[in-house]
């Protein structure tokens, strides 16, 4: 018997009983469908986070108060940075042009019968250079704003349309906790970034928020909860980083370790990378169990199998068939049990895929190496367990086979 009458042979064996190898092929297929649609996912969630990463700009630093151990331990922000120290890189550090510092706290902010719960953001006229946003009504607050501690307000895009809807919001006057604020413009709708909605907050003068609801909580002036400093290009981040760092440990006397932390969107991406990256692995190997669930389905099917073909075995054996012959026609059986599961897995986890890519954020991710993978492991999981079955069946004497099926 050559291998073209084999397959043949084990397609008609197959289609004879069309239900239970259906019920076979079902844990490759489940198998399959998870593994790719988990590694898809797992790219698109790491794609959407990047994309994040990246629209706040190629060229900025973030300077947080506290080394990362204090971070770590700690729930309150260390207050080791302050405004001062954002003017002195602003002015003293070449390779920068532009720093916004904040100091964010969360208020309920009333305009007539609304309130809402906002994050309402201290900061400097360089915020719109620094973090690329646009009024789309007025103005932002200036540097006499600043000096006099003016109790006007910058609204982000979705905060104006939920307190205002289509109505002109420049002029009104709201309340942020206790304190009346004018609101003198308001923000371009941009999109959350990294945990961070600005559609969502309202911007005042920095020294309006330390005077009026936080306080000047630092001995050195107002403590600051990060700074974003905008390096000239993404080719002068590093030298940014370096003259940065060297600022701020001779401003803070620092003779040991540093009492801040920067970071870069490289390091940021860095870190997305590994953790997504890690959890993707994590999910394509619990997935891959159901490979290994499915690849004893069909072992312990072909084994069956032998059983019920005892006779079939005996006869064939009888008139000339060798050990080759019947160990080839259980191994194509169940290699096309698992390759038959492995490509429709594969439609449904592309499937799923593209379904998940439709309705998130998520970008729909295809990994051509994670589907090729998927059908190969599963046509190799066929021949793994198909080998078992089909050399009990190949070494079955053709007397005692016919004997035992009488």
């Amino acid at each position: 018997m050559n291998f073209l009458e084999s397959v043949q042979m084990a397609g008609k064996t197959l289609l004879s009983n069309k239900l239970r190898s259906a019920l076979t092929m079902l844990g490759i297929v489940i198998g399959n469908a998870s593994v790719i649609a988990m590694i898809g996912i797992g790219e698109g969630g790491q794609k959407f986070v990047n994309k994040q990463l990246e629209s706040l700009g190629p060229n900025v630093l973030f300077v947080i108060p506290g080394n990362r151990e204090t971070q770590r331990i700690s729930f309150e922000v260390p207050k080791t940075l302050v405004l001062q120290d954002a003017d002195a890189i602003a002015s003293q550090v070449p390779t920068v042009v532009g720093v916004a510092p904040e100091l964010n706290r969360r208020q309920v902010v009333i305009y007539r019968n609304k309130n809402t719960d906002v994050n309402i953001i201290g900061t400097t006229p360089s915020f719109l250079s620094v973090r690329e946003f646009e009024t789309a009504k007025g103005r932002f607050f200036s540097e006499v704003d600043i000096k006099r501690s003016n109790q006007v307000v910058v609204l982000g895009g979705d905060l104006a349309e939920k307190l205002f809807g289509n109505s002109n919001a420049i002029g009104q006057q709201l309340r942020v906790g206790n304190t009346s604020f004018q609101v003198i413009g308001t923000l371009i709708a941009k999109g959350s970034s990294v945990g961070a909605d600005y559609d969502e907050a309202a911007l005042i003068p920095i020294t309006t928020s330390a005077n009026r609801l936080v306080g000047k909580n630092s001995p050195y002036g107002i403590a600051l909860d990060y700074l974003v400093a905008a390096a000239r290009d993404s080719e002068s981040v590093d030298a940014a980083e370096f003259q940065i760092t060297n600022l701020l440990r001779l401003r803070h006397k620092i003779n040991g370790e540093d009492d801040f932390t920067l970071r870069t969107q490289k390091d940021a991406l860095q870190t997305v990378g590994q953790i997504t990256g890690a959890l993707t692995i994590m999910l394509a190997a619990i997935a891959g169990i159901s490979l290994f669930v499915g690849g004893i389905g069909i072992m312990n099917i072909m084994l069956v199998s032998v059983t019920e073909r005892t006779q079939e075995i005996g006869l064939r054996k009888a008139i000339g068939a060798t050990e080759q012959d019947i160990l080839l026609q259980f191994i194509i059986e169940a290699v096309i049990v698992s390759a038959a599961g492995g490509l429709v897995g594969t439609a449904v986890g592309i499937s799923g895929i593209l379904l998940v890519g439709a309705l998130t954020p998520l970008e729909a991710s295809l990994s051509p190496v994670a589907i090729a993978m998927a059908v190969g492991v599963s046509g190799g999981i066929g021949l793994f367990f198909g080998v078992v079955p089909a050399r009990r069946a190949a070494k079955l004497d053709p007397i005692v086979a016919l004997r035992s099926a009488s």
